[in-house]
Order: C-alpha cells, then sequence, then structure tokens
C-alpha cells in the first residue's frame, strides 16, 4: 500500500485535519536520517482559486460594460454599470467565501466534540485509532 492510499485511508476512515501528523520523508541516499518531503503543488490550492476569482470577475464584469455599452452608448451609463457590477460580484465573492468558511467551521467544531466524547467514552479505542494513523503513515 503507497504512502497516499494510506493518508486517503486515514482520511476517510477520522476525517481530515483532527489528528496531528508528523512531516512525510523520504529516506536519503546517504545516511538513513529522513529529510522532509516538500511538495508546492499541495499549497497552490489558493493561487488556483485566487486566479479563476479574478478571471470570473473580469469577464463577468466586462461582459456586463460590453452590454451596456452596445445598449446606450453614453459613457456615464458605461461606468455606472461597471462599478456597480464589480460592487455586486465583490459582495457576493465576499458573502459565499464566509459562509463556506462559517459551514467548514461548523463542520469541525462539531467533528472535534464529537472526537471529544468518543475519547471520553473509550480512550483506548481513541489511542488505537490514533496509533494506526501514524503507523500508516510511518
Amino acid at each position: 500500500m503507497t504512502l497516499r492510499t494510506q493518508r486517503h485511508e486515514a482520511h476517510r476512515t477520522f476525517g481530515r485535519g483532527f489528528y496531528p501528523c508528523p512531516p512525510r520523508t523520504l529516506p536519503s541516499k546517504k545516511s538513513t536520517r529522513h529529510a522532509p518531503e516538500r511538495h508546492r503543488a499541495e499549497r497552490l490550492g489558493w493561487l488556483r482559486a485566487a486566479v479563476l476569482g479574478a478571471n470570473d470577475g473580469l469577464v463577468s464584469t466586462a461582459s456586463l460594460v460590453v452590454g451596456v455599452a452596445a445598449a446606450d452608448p453614453s459613457p456615464q451609463a458605461v461606468l455606472l454599470a461597471g462599478v456597480a457590477g464589480l460592487t455586486a460580484g465583490a459582495l457576493s465573492m465576499a458573502a459565499g467565501k464566509f459562509i463556506s468558511v462559517s459551514s467548514q467551521a461548523d463542520t469541525e467544531s462539531a467533528d472535534i466534540v464529537r472526537e471529544g466524547a468518543e475519547l471520553a467514552a473509550v480512550p483506548e479505542q481513541e489511542l488505537a485509532e490514533l496509533a494506526a494513523i501514524y503507523r500508516a503513515r510511518a
């Protein structure tokens, strides 16, 4: 079983982010010590979201301005439509992000409470689960 498959199984079984995880390591050819393995692709989610969000905002605002310019070519109407489109888009994105982050925080809080209750009820079983996660990642 590969490390990726083991991580996937641990995340699928026990959830993501509730157990501390040690840095992943690869064996060094020069010695038996392990060096941390770093992947930049895992951190690029925010960049992808920023680029897609910016692209979406630019395309939708530009489309709105072109549509208004085609219907009423006065500079005031085009400028007003552009500012209104930018404002509406920014408020919509901010509200969507706030709702997304709030619901994720609520879900994680509920999972922490559930795990705390399980830890109080059956500490031996929870310790065994945690040990299995670390063994799978080793």
